[in-house]
């Protein structure tokens, strides 16, 4: 796998102050890709286990919420089998901090109802997730004053919740 950019200090995506990875490839070409340089799979650097100890390192400090992972698709399969061990890295290190995902794929049509019967490695990584924000953007949808998504079709999803309930269950911000 290969990476684009680490921010260590996002605001932008999700609550608190993150750490986010922004990985490389992705197959949706979404019109109007604010990321557009990440479509590409060999874009950037490759994630290696030194990349895994800057972002660990980087976690550290108590002021930060947790890690958000964007990309680039995540959940591209390539990219999922890289992100397994490194998600569980994570969730061991900081189990208190959160993991959020954003992907272009529609949780219930493509997360669940493709890639959870074919490779079990996405159900292993939607247990590490706190928050997947699912659905491509869409240009004609573009809504800056949304939180956390870049369109009205976007969905921040409560992974553990919905995966118990059987059912989608939408985030909710913490006051």
């Amino acid at each position: 796998m290969y990476y684009g950019n680490i921010k260590k200090s996002d605001i932008a995506n999700g609550p608190g102050v993150r750490v986010s990875l922004f990985v490389s490839g992705c197959t949706h070409h979404c019109k109007g890709c604010f990321n557009e340089e990440t479509w590409n799979f060999k874009y950037g650097e490759p994630f290696t286990e030194k990349t895994e100890e800057q972002i660990l390192n980087l976690l550290k400090p108590s002021y930060v919420s947790g890690l958000t992972v964007l990309g680039g698709e995540p959940m591209e399969y390539v990219n999922q089998k890289d992100l397994l061990p490194f998600l569980k890295k994570v969730r061991e290190t900081y189990p208190k901090k959160t993991i959020w995902c954003y992907t272009g794929y529609v949780y219930e049509k493509d997360v669940l109802g493709r890639m959870v019967s074919k490779w079990k490695i996405t159900k292993d990584i939607l247990e590490l997730i706190d928050v997947l924000v699912d659905g491509p953007f869409i240009e004609e949808q573009k809504d800056i004053t949304l939180l956390f998504r870049g369109s009205s079709n976007q969905r921040l999803i409560d992974v553990p919740k919905s995966m118990k309930a059987g059912e989608v269950v939408l985030w909710e911000p913490q006051d």
